[in-house]
């Protein structure tokens, strides 16, 4: 286990590389003066020229690189126009409302997804199935935010069960997780019932029913284990958007992650605090791919072997 973890993270360090790189070269290349930004909208030409100095966009592309990879080797993400300053500490405090989000989200796609396929595959071509389908086909047709608009008006403007801004207590949570996870769980759902519905087909379910074992336990000893690896690549695959969809959703809840710290920086144009917002979502799909990687070889060990 130990040297297939060091192989997936040696693996990590020249995509880290490459893409903090990419990033660079992107930002660099949008429209726009840092400095005249910086230094105001009265300030003379004489004024940005030495703000211009002082961030160091006077020196070549090149030598800005190599002081920018040196910045993040010492766990610097930049000067940000908004903070005046490092904006490390300012996204760290926003962190733990993102990952509450993702984390709840995560936990609805796992207890809602994939007993919704489980039952579906069981109860294939009758009512059970013909409902969650239902379901899943709405689910995926349907944009997260505008789910997120319709509870609002529902729950909150008509009923006033629930908070629809910002974090005010946990209940703030149950709206936009659901907004966010919704189309991963259809995805999980469908992608359960459908690699179940294979297996249930197969000669080892065959052979287990043959020798007296009821469904329950078939399906928990036996067809759930090779469920597992297609629904958490899925899981895996789909963590990536519910990071990236939590920037609109925070937005439309107000919700102080750092998806609405992003949109406020491009608001501002304070291009270094976007990339290193960036750079931070970067970072988390890696830990998840990472993570995704290791889970497969915990439910099938023979995968440490391979790659």
């Amino acid at each position: 286990m130990f040297s297939f973890l060091l192989h997936r993270i040696l693996r990590i360090i020249p995509v880290s590389l490459a893409v903090v790189t990419v990033i660079f070269f992107l930002f660099r290349m949008v429209p726009g003066d840092p400095a005249a930004l910086l230094a105001g909208a009265t300030s003379t030409e004489k004024e940005i020229q030495a703000m211009r100095i002082q961030l160091g966009l006077d020196r070549p592309l090149l030598v800005q690189y190599a002081q920018h990879m040196l910045e993040l080797a010492r766990g610097e993400l930049g000067y940000s126009y908004t903070f005046k300053g490092d904006p490390l500490p300012y996204i760290v405090v926003r962190l733990p409302a993102t990952f509450a989000l993702m984390g709840m989200g995560t936990m609805l796609t796992i207890l809602i997804g994939l007993p919704g396929g489980m039952i579906a595959a069981v109860y294939s071509n009758r009512l059970p199935d013909l409902i969650i389908s239902f379901v899943i086909v709405s689910l995926l047709a349907m944009p997260n935010f505008w789910l997120g608009l319709v509870m609002m008006a529902f729950f909150s403007v008509e009923l006033g069960w629930l908070p629809s801004f910002g974090f005010t207590g946990w209940l703030s949570l149950i709206m936009p997780s659901i907004a966010l996870s919704s189309r991963l769980i259809a995805l999980v759902a469908r992608t359960t019932r459908g690699v179940m519905l294979d297996e249930l087909h197969k000669d080892y379910v065959r052979t287990a029913r043959s020798k007296g074992l009821d469904n329950i336990a078939i399906i928990l000893r036996h067809v759930l284990k090779n469920t597992l690896i297609p629904t958490v690549t899925v899981i895996g695959l789909q963590m990536g958007y519910l990071l990236g969809g939590s920037v609109v959703l925070e937005r439309l809840f107000s919700w102080p992650g750092i998806g609405d710290l992003m949109i406020n920086a491009i608001g501002a144009r304070d291009y270094p605090l976007v990339e290193a917002i960036t750079l931070l979502y970067v970072a988390g799909f890696l830990v998840i791919n990472l993570v995704i990687d290791t889970l497969y070889t915990l439910i099938n060990p023979r995968l440490r072997h391979a790659g």
